[in-house]
């Protein structure tokens, strides 16, 4: 069975648990990072030499980190992968932009937004951090907002694009922050939320 590594409140092992869920693939959630602790043990540390999380293990004992690796991988090896990462050359490049642009872009502003206003207490907030972060997040939704003028999900039909996004998505629509009106950005995020495996593993109360 694959198991994978991860405490289910990280935003980047919500994205793998939302694939694995739409593959219907089985699998063994053992938690770790976080007050969960492990990701510096030895035998952690052997799998996955950055102590993060996720870290995938499948049955043939293959070891993977880097969640936006790990969701190309499991598309590219199980069953039904390639209805959500094609195969054609331009609409696969498409895919991997917008998974590269955020980790590249997206994440750094909107990793600001929510550990200061979730895991950080009132009296120790750095509210000048915010004060960069948030319009820079809201400048990069935009492009999205712009991108969305002709269709549903950032690369055309669904796929792990929507996946690599859609921790950060909810993020943005549920932090208690300012947010310009973006009408198909909201619009794509209810087309999210009717996703099961969306709701289940990443529309869930921030922590």
């Amino acid at each position: 069975m694959i198991t994978l590594w991860g405490r289910a409140n990280s935003v980047n092992v919500m994205k793998v648990l939302w694939l694995l869920d739409e593959l219907a693939l089985p699998f063994e959630r053992i938690e770790a990072g976080g007050a969960f602790g492990r990701t510096r043990d030895p035998d952690y540390l052997a799998m996955n030499p950055n102590a993060t999380v996720p870290t995938l293990v499948m049955p043939s004992g293959f070891t993977l980190w880097e969640s936006n690796a790990i969701l190309r991988y499991l598309c590219r090896t199980q069953p039904g992968g390639n209805a959500f990462y094609p195969e054609a050359p331009e609409a696969r490049a498409d895919v991997e932009r917008w998974m590269d642009w955020q980790l590249a872009s997206l994440g750094e502003p909107m990793r600001v937004l929510f550990w200061t206003f979730v895991r950080t207490p009132a009296a120790e907030r750095d509210m000048a951090a915010v004060a960069r972060a948030l319009p820079e997040a809201a400048r990069l939704w935009r492009m999205l907002e712009a991108r969305l003028a002709d269709r549903d999900h950032p690369a055309g039909g669904f796929s792990i694009a929507d996946m690599a996004l859609g921790g950060f998505l909810h993020r943005w629509f549920s932090l208690p922050i300012e947010r310009p009106e973006m009408p198909r950005l909201s619009a794509w995020y209810g087309r999210l939320l009717q996703r099961p495996a969306y709701a289940k593993h990443v529309a869930v109360p921030m922590s």
